[in-house]
C-alpha cells in the first residue's frame, strides 16, 4: 500500500462553488473581535527591551506587537533572483518595523499572561498560530477553526519551558513557505523579572536571578552537565533574596544552566513559487469537465495552461536554502558552508545578546543547540560530537510528572531525522578542543519511499569551533552616495542598516560625508535594508535591500527630494487693494502632498528689495498690515519645509503678485472698535509703546475730508477720533 497505490480509494468532493475550502479564499470575512475574558498582561519583555534601548516603549504595556503580512524582496546569494518573503513586523521595534526573515524571536517567561496585538495587512485573512502552545480555541490562531483576523489581541499563558514557534495558519502552505514565521522560546519564570529587579549587570537580559541562562531538562543520567537542578516542579522555592523574585515553587526545578545558545532555523525556498506569487490565482487549478475530479493542475483558472505558469502546493522544488536567515551558498545537489561567526542581534532576539548560529565556544562550556525544521522537506542532522537530546517539540524529555520518556545520547556521527515543524533541543559539552561542522541534509520528501534511497537536495555545513581561536566571519562594506534635489552631494544624512534576516550583523547607523558618500563596514554574509533619512527630505528609493555574499556591495545610491508637496499661496482679498486697509491682507499657504508637519516663512519683495516678514513657524498664514506700506507692486513669497529641516535645498516655494493702488480708505463710523480706542489711550498716556502697525493704525488726526493726515504721533486728538468712530459717530 502506498500513496501511488492506496488500499482504499476515497471519492473526491466536487469543489464547484466551494473552491475556498481546499485552495484559497478570496475576499473572505475578517474579524476584529474583543478578546474573550481579557486579563491584564504581565509579560515584562517589552519593558525590559525598551529600558535597554532595543525597542521603543511599548504602545500597550506588557504587550508584544506582531503585524503581518509585510512583503519583502531580498536578492539571492548568487544574485540571480529576488526572493519574495512574507514577514512579521513589530511596530514598537525600529529594527523590525518593516519585517524580518524569520520573524523576530519571541521570548516569554513561563507563567505570565501573554498578550500580542496583531493587525493583518495585505490580502486577507490571516492568523497567528502559536505552535505547540495550548491556548483557548479563540486564541489558537488556526484558520477556519478559531477566527481569521483583521485586528486582535491574542491572550494565553505558557506553562512549559521550551522551544516553540509562531506562524500564520491561513493559507499555511504558502504563507509558511514564504517566511511568515518566527521562533518562540519559553524561558524560566524569573527570566526578565530578574533583570528588572537586580539590574542588567547582575542578571543580563534573559538570565535568571542566579545570573545564568537556563532551560528545562531532566539530566539525572547525564552528570557531565553541571548545575542541573533536580528538584520537583512542586518543590518550594528556596530563594532568600529579594522577595520580588520569590515564587510559590522553585522556578529552576528541572532546569540546567547553559553558557552558549545556538538557534538553527533550517529553511528552503522554491524560487518559482516566489516568481509566481504576485498572481494569487495561480494557486488555482483550471477546472476540468468534472471539477474536483479531472482539474488541470498545470494551468490556472481563467487562462490556458502554459508551461511554468502555475505552482501547485504539491509541486515544491526548492533551490535556495537558509539557516536562521543566513543564505547557504550552494546549488541544488551541492554543499554549502555558512559563515563561521554570526549572532542574532538582541533587537531581533527579545533583548538577549550572544545567541549564535555557527557555534564558537570554550572547552567545558555547556552549549544548547535549538533546531527547527522550517523547511518543506525533511532533514537529516548529524553532529560531529556527542550530543544529548533534552527536548522535542517544546517539551523536556523525562520531566515529571511525564515520565514515559527521557533525555538520550546521540553519539557523534549519528543522524537525527526531522520533518517539517519539528524541533529539538540538544546539549553539547566537550573536554578537548574541537573544530568541525554539523551537517544538515535537506531530503526530498517525495523520495522517502521505503526501500529506495533518499534524494539529498542540498547539504549545509554549520561551523562548530570549541576551544580553538574564535572563528571570525569575513566582513564586507556597503558603499553608496546621496544627492540633494539639485544633484549636489548631500552631507549629514543618517543611513541606518538593519538586518533583514536574524543571522545578519547588528543594526548600525552612519552619516554621509561632505561628498554625500557613506560606507557601512562590518557586514557578514546576509541580507540588509539600507535606509537614508534627513529632516526635510524624502529619498528615492526609500530604502534598498542588499544581500552580501563574499564581496563589498557598491553603488547603493539615493536621490533626495524635498519632503514637501506642491505649494501654493492665496490672499484673503483680490489684487489690487488700496494701502492703509484696516485689518490688512492675509496670505495663506497650502501644501498638497509631501510628509508633514511643515513650517512656513514669508517674504515681501518690492523690486530689488526682499524683506523677511516672518521666519519659519507652524502657522501657514501671514497678515500683511498695509497701513505701513505705500502704493506699489509687490510679490509675496512663501518658503515651506518639513519641521526640523535646516537646509535650503529642503525648501519649496510659491509666490503671488499683489498690488496696492488708489487712495487709502476713508474713515467712517464703526471703522474702529472700543478695544482699539483703549489701546490708543494707553499709548497716549504712556502705558504702552506702539508698534509700527499700531502707529500707522492709530495716528489718524487730523482728518481732512475723512482721510487721515498723520502727524507722527498718537495724542489725545487721535484717541478722541478713534473713540467717536468706535461708538458709531463720524470723525470730526
Amino acid at each position: 500500500m502506498s500513496v501511488q497505490n492506496p488500499k482504499y480509494a476515497i471519492a473526491r468532493w466536487s469543489v464547484v462553488g466551494m473552491e475556498g475550502m481546499w485552495s484559497k479564499m478570496f475576499d473572505p470575512p475578517t474579524e476584529s473581535p474583543v478578546t474573550p475574558e481579557l486579563l491584564a498582561p504581565t509579560n515584562p519583555v517589552p519593558e525590559v527591551m525598551a529600558a535597554a534601548g532595543y525597542q521603543n516603549p511599548p504602545a500597550t504595556p506588557h504587550t508584544v506587537q506582531r503585524d503581518l503580512l509585510h512583503g519583502l524582496k531580498m536578492p539571492t546569494w548568487d544574485g540571480k533572483k529576488q526572493l519574495f518573503f512574507m514577514t512579521f513586523a513589530d511596530n514598537d521595534n525600529p529594527a523590525a518595523k518593516q519585517g524580518t526573515y524569520p520573524g523576530p524571536t519571541i521570548r516569554i517567561p513561563r507563567g505570565v499572561v501573554y498578550h500580542a496585538e496583531t493587525s493583518a495587512k495585505g490580502p486577507p485573512p490571516h492568523t497567528i498560530h502559536w505552535h505547540g502552545i495550548e491556548p483557548t480555541p479563540m486564541n489558537d490562531g488556526v484558520g477556519h477553526c478559531s477566527m481569521e483576523l483583521g485586528q486582535y489581541t491574542y491572550q494565553w499563558q505558557p506553562n512549559f519551558i521550551g522551544f516553540y514557534f509562531y506562524h500564520c495558519h491561513r493559507n499555511t502552505m504558502q504563507h509558511f513557505e514564504f517566511g511568515l514565521f518566527g521562533a518562540m522560546l519559553i524561558e524560566p519564570p524569573d527570566a526578565y523579572f530578574a533583570t528588572q529587579v537586580l539590574g542588567v549587570d547582575t542578571a543580563p537580559i534573559g538570565h535568571c536571578r542566579d545570573g545564568k541562562r537556563r532551560t528545562a531538562a531532566n539530566l539525572a543520567d547525564f552528570p557531565q552537565f553541571p548545575g542541573f537542578n533536580g528538584n520537583l516542579l512542586t518543590d518550594p522555592d528556596p530563594w532568600t533574596g529579594d522577595p520580588q523574585l520569590k515564587f510559590p515553587s522553585d522556578p529552576h526545578a528541572m532546569t540546567v544552566p547553559y553558557d552558549v545558545e545556538a538557534l538553527w532555523v533550517l529553511d528552503d525556498r522554491d524560487s518559482v513559487w516566489s516568481d509566481l506569487a504576485p498572481n494569487a490565482r495561480q494557486t488555482y487549478p483550471q477546472h476540468g469537465i468534472k471539477p474536483g475530479i479531472n482539474d488541470n493542475f498545470h494551468g490556472h483558472a481563467g487562462a490556458l495552461a502554459q508551461p511554468g505558469d502555475f505552482f501547485a502546493f504539491n509541486d515544491f522544488n526548492p533551490d535556495y536554502w537558509f539557516v536562521t536567515g543566513i543564505p547557504v551558498p550552494a546549488l541544488k545537489g551541492g554543499t554549502g558552508t555558512i559563515v563561521a561567526n554570526a549572532e542574532i542581534p538582541p533587537e531581533l532576539n527579545s533583548g538577549v545578546s550572544g545567541t549564535q548560529i555557527p557555534i564558537n565556544a570554550q572547552v567545558g562550556q555547556t552549549i544548547l543547540v535549538r533546531c527547527l525544521d522550517a523547511a518543506y522537506n525533511s532533514l537529516r542532522v548529524t553532529f560531529p560530537v556527542n550530543v544529548v537530546i533534552i527536548a522535542w517539540d517544546g517539551r523536556a524529555l523525562g520531566q515529571p510528572p511525564f515520565g514515559f520518556n527521557e533525555a538520550y545520547l546521540v553519539p557523534a556521527g549519528t543522524t537525527i531525522h526531522m520533518s517539517t515543524a519539528r524541533r529539538f533541543d540538544a546539549l553539547i559539552r566537550v573536554n578537548a578542543p574541537f573544530t568541525g561542522y554539523a551537517v544538515a541534509e535537506f531530503i526530498n520528501t517525495r523520495s522517502q519511499i521505503p526501500g529506495e534511497s533518499e534524494e539529498v537536495l542540498m547539504t549545509c555545513r554549520i561551523p562548530i569551533n570549541i576551544g580553538g581561536t574564535p572563528q571570525q566571519a569575513p566582513t564586507f562594506t556597503a558603499f553608496g552616495r546621496l544627492l540633494d534635489p539639485l544633484g549636489l552631494p548631500l552631507a549629514g544624512a543618517s543611513i541606518t542598516v538593519n538586518p533583514k534576516s536574524q543571522g545578519g550583523s547588528a543594526p548600525v547607523a552612519v552619516v554621509s560625508d561632505a561628498g554625500g558618500n557613506f560606507q557601512v563596514p562590518g557586514l557578514i554574509n546576509s541580507s540588509y535594508e539600507i535606509t537614508p533619512s534627513l529632516a526635510g527630505f524624502s529619498f528615492a528609493p526609500a530604502s534598498r535591500i542588499i544581500t552580501v555574499n563574499d564581496q563589498n556591495v557598491k553603488a547603493q545610491n539615493f536621490s533626495a527630494s524635498a519632503a514637501v508637496g506642491t505649494v501654493s499661496v492665496a490672499p484673503s482679498r483680490t489684487s489690487p487693494q488700496p494701502p492703509g486697509l484696516p485689518g490688512g491682507i492675509t496670505f495663506s499657504a497650502d501644501v498638497q502632498g509631501g510628509s508633514g508637519p511643515f513650517e512656513y516663512q514669508f517674504w515681501l519683495v518690492n523690486g530689488a528689495d526682499k524683506t523677511l516678514m516672518r521666519d519659519f513657524a507652524a502657522n501657514p498664514k501671514w497678515n500683511w498690515d498695509t497701513l505701513v506700506s505705500a502704493a506699489g507692486s509687490f510679490t509675496i513669497e512663501v518658503h515651506v519645509r518639513q519641521v526640523g529641516a535646516t537646509l535650503a535645498s529642503a525648501e519649496k516655494t510659491a509666490s503671488i503678485d499683489f498690488a496696492l493702488a488708489g487712495q487709502p480708505p476713508t474713515f467712517t463710523p464703526n471703522s474702529y472698535n472700543i478695544q482699539e480706542a483703549l489701546d490708543a489711550l494707553r499709548i497716549e498716556v504712556g502705558l504702552k509703546n506702539p508698534t509700527n502697525a499700531e502707529l500707522a493704525r492709530y495716528d489718524v488726526a487730523p482728518l481732512l475730508n475723512g482721510i487721515a493726515k498723520p502727524d507722527g504721533k498718537i495724542d489725545l486728538a487721535d484717541v478722541l477720533e478713534i473713540l467717536r468712530m468706535a461708538v458709531g459717530l463720524a470723525p470730526l
